[in-house]
């Protein structure tokens, strides 16, 4: 009989140890989605300020059309389509 007991003791101590370890993994999982979502805010922050930089790149290259080349005009030449599909777009549905 004693022997049970004993098993039993050592059962929940061992289950108290596996309660307490879980209770800090997922402590440290919340903490880790924190910074995660941190980093995702970060990222989309970076992306937003990239595509910006690149418009104001692309406004920059097409006030200078000496400098320039064909490759550029062509990219310009197709955004500015972009802007003009989506223009019409939004037109068509205004129309609606």
């Amino acid at each position: 009989m004693e022997s049970i007991l004993q098993h039993i003791t050592r059962i929940q101590e061992k289950l108290a140890e596996v309660q307490k370890q879980h209770l800090q993994l997922k402590k440290e999982q919340d903490r880790l989605q924190q910074t995660l979502q941190l980093f995702q805010e970060k990222d989309k922050l970076q992306q937003s300020r990239i595509e910006e930089l690149e418009r104001q790149l692309e406004v920059v290259r097409a006030t200078r059309p000496a400098t320039m080349n064909e490759a550029d005009r062509q990219a310009l030449e197709k955004r500015i389509n972009q802007y003009l599909k989506e223009i019409e777009q939004c037109i068509a549905l205004l129309n609606e």
